[in-house]
């Protein structure tokens, strides 16, 4: 190793195949633990060949270490780290030679690592030329690095050739958050759906972390010959050509800026993915002020999005479809109208999506999915679709594909609040404006006025049953006292068991299945359902939730707590899991107990929020019977609140419905008797 690599505690968890937490305790138990040699006292590092020569002295003889997770750390060590990404792609393009040459490798790897070195990069090059177009040589397959090689190659026939550069490649990008950006899976494999499956030749002209591209090669009946890429980051660039050329038979990735140095200039795709820059304010305005490619108006100089969307309807064959992610503010900014109304008037911009409030992680507003296609007759469209997803965050892909593919088709499109074929006259308004919202008023269907009847109806039934949830109660006697214990010592003497969530900083490190439910802090407060999903939410243990344990979040406005009703989930992180013996303990008393004031004064407050530890919560010690009747009456007490909410989320609605019905002359007020 030719450099001093320094770990965290997390890179040592993986080096010795253990959680975190078994790393701390080594810290505390073992006096030869590694000191720190960097880093912060709550963040500390370590220096990887102490922590290597730590490990080998203390593993079980026969225990095995995950091999690549020491060849990742040693990589590091090679090279330092700026060029670290330029050797990690030569690994990438030894892989594809090894992919499709492995007998030659197997014959030439018998040989002395002066002669592999000397004639190893020429069948690289040659074996990444199918894949690649005009692939870089691999400049650092040199005779110090062979044995580097053939365990690299030893890994790949263990894990695979893919899977090895796939994993090599995202630990590289935890290393270098910074450097790209990923489309999350869910949100590209919906731009993929919405352009065309038929499509042969596919441009990203951002590719970053090629996530689009690999995502429209991989959907259902692809027929691609030909992804193509660029990006500014020339690592970036080089790492990606790699990943996808592993997974696709013909790759051209370059490096440079899409909209100052076109790679591709005058080649014409079938589609076009693209997640461009946002609020780029050094786009190049003035030095591309007179570019052929703003056919629909020179996109101001705050606007680079609309530059985007300009480069890629350049790049489209007639008939052809660009998809973009796109920020919200670029479909009502005042100084893009003047596109925007371009773009629909000559029938460029085919549908708006509206994507749910994270579907994109760091993202503080909700991004739109725009869907272009490129004009390929006289005929303007007469509809541009609007779709708005934000209430379905769990099944986004599917509704706004499907209200697609209804558009696309020529079929019924509309769907009360969520999808809209909106005539094009009613956009070309003064504002332009492409916000699905504002289009998805509620249709003349729902205003019915037996719907605004029975919705009426409806909420003054509520209102009656929500009176008779209402616990019976009388007056206490003056000197009735309970006497309190604290809640440790109900788990002390066995009454109950108390459980915790943490995040895994990574999915490998969480061990739990993918595709479990993840009950989250929200769910909890709201009285919903599970909304999370692994491996999205990484929990570190599959703690499965019952019927019958009681949830507590830990930050609230006001302390609150849950009866699971329909167990099933996986509890998430910041919630405490009271498991009750219900012999001993009635669950619904002690959720009654653990948020009541009695108990506010257990908490910490800060601001507006509390954070609730349940392990300071006093809980009465009364007999089971006596418990039972107490725990029915919190119970009715949750109904009525669930009531409640229910009535208050109608009844908003109904006022809705009620003064949408009146404006739009569906319903009237009731006449008094002799008028008219």
């Amino acid at each position: 190793m030719d450099r001093n690599v320094e770990v965290t505690a997390a890179d040592i968890a993986r080096l010795a195949d253990v959680g975190r937490a078994a790393v701390s305790n080594w810290r505390r138990r073992h006096e030869d633990f590694p000191e720190p040699v960097g880093g912060t006292a709550t963040s500390p590092s370590f220096s990887l060949e102490e922590i290597k020569q730590w490990l080998l002295s203390h593993t079980e003889k026969g225990r095995r270490l995950p091999q690549r997770e020491w060849f990742w750390q040693d990589l590091r060590g090679e090279v330092d780290e700026e060029n670290l990404a330029v050797m990690l792609a030569d690994l990438g393009a030894f892989l594809i030679y090894l992919d499709r040459e492995s007998p030659d490798w197997a014959a030439l790897s018998a040989k002395s690592d002066s002669v592999v070195a000397k004639a190893l990069p020429a069948r690289v090059h040659a074996a990444c030329e199918g894949p690649l177009e005009d692939p870089p040589p691999p400049t650092s397959l040199v005779e110090g690095r062979i044995p580097l090689l053939r365990r690299l190659a030893d890994l790949a026939a263990a894990d695979g050739v893919r899977e090895t550069f796939d994993f090599l490649r995202e630990r590289y990008f935890e290393l270098h958050t910074k450097r790209t950006y990923a489309t999350p899976e869910p949100v590209a494999r919906l731009m993929a759906e919405l352009s065309r499956s038929s499509a042969e030749f596919v441009l990203d002209p951002a590719c970053g972390s090629g996530a689009l591209l690999r995502a429209f090669h991989d959907q259902p009946g692809s027929s691609v010959n030909l992804l193509l890429g660029q990006d500014v980051d020339e690592a970036t660039a080089r790492l990606t050509a790699v990943y996808l050329a592993l997974h696709a038979d013909n790759v051209a990735i370059s490096c440079g800026d899409s909209l100052r140095g076109d790679a591709f200039a005058g080649t014409l795709v079938d589609a076009v993915v693209c997640y461009p820059p946002f609020n780029d304010r050094a786009w190049g305005y003035e030095e591309l002020a007179a570019d052929p490619r703003w056919e629909y108006g020179l996109p101001p100089r705050m606007e680079s999005e609309l530059a985007w969307v300009q480069h890629a309807l350049a790049h489209l064959k007639s008939g052809g479809t660009a998809v973009m992610l796109m920020p919200p503010a670029s479909a009502n900014r005042k100084s893009g109208r003047r596109i925007r109304a371009q773009l629909i008037r000559r029938g460029a911009l085919r549908a708006v999506i509206t994507l749910p409030l994270g579907a994109v992680p760091n993202m503080a507003v909700a991004l739109n999915v725009w869907v272009l296609r490129k004009p390929h007759d006289s005929r303007t469209p007469s509809h541009v679709l609007m779709v708005d997803t934000s209430t379905w965050p769990e099944d986004f892909v599917r509704v706004a594909a499907s209200a697609w593919g209804r558009f696309d088709r020529g079929d019924e499109a509309d769907e009360p609040t969520v999808s809209r074929a909106v005539p094009v006259i009613e956009v070309l308004d003064d504002e332009v404006d492409l916000t699905p919202a504002r289009y998805l008023s509620v249709s003349a269907e729902d205003l019915a006025p037996e719907r605004v009847t029975g919705r009426r109806i409806r909420v003054k039934d509520l209102l009656h049953l929500a009176a008779d949830l209402l616990p019976d109660v009388e007056s206490a006697p003056e000197d009735q006292s309970f006497p309190m214990v604290p809640l440790t010592e109900l788990v002390r003497r066995g009454m109950l068991t108390l459980h915790h969530q943490a995040l895994a900083k990574s999915v490998e490190e969480s061990g739990v299945p993918d595709g479990l439910t993840v009950l989250m802090p929200d769910d909890v407060i709201d009285d919903r359902p599970p909304t999370g999903l692994t491996p999205r939410i990484p929990v570190q243990q599959e703690i499965m939730t019952q019927p019958g344990d009681v949830v507590v979040p830990h930050m609230v406005n006001r302390p609150v707590a849950r009866v699971v009703k329909e167990g099933g989930a996986v509890l998430g992180p910041r919630i405490s899991l009271l498991r009750v013996d219900p012999d001993q303990l009635d669950p619904h008393f002690l959720a009654g107990f653990v948020v009541s004031s009695v108990n506010a004064r257990n908490y910490v407050t800060m601001a507006s929020r509390a954070q609730v530890d349940v392990r300071r919560a006093d809980i009465p010690l009364l007999p089971i019977e006596q418990q039972r009747r107490y725990g029915e009456a919190f119970r009715r007490l949750a109904d009525f609140e669930a009531s409640l909410r229910q009535i208050a989320d109608l009844g908003e609605d109904l006022i809705q419905l009620v003064s949408d019905g009146l404006t739009h002359g569906s319903v009237r007020p009731v006449h008094e008797k002799g008028e008219r």
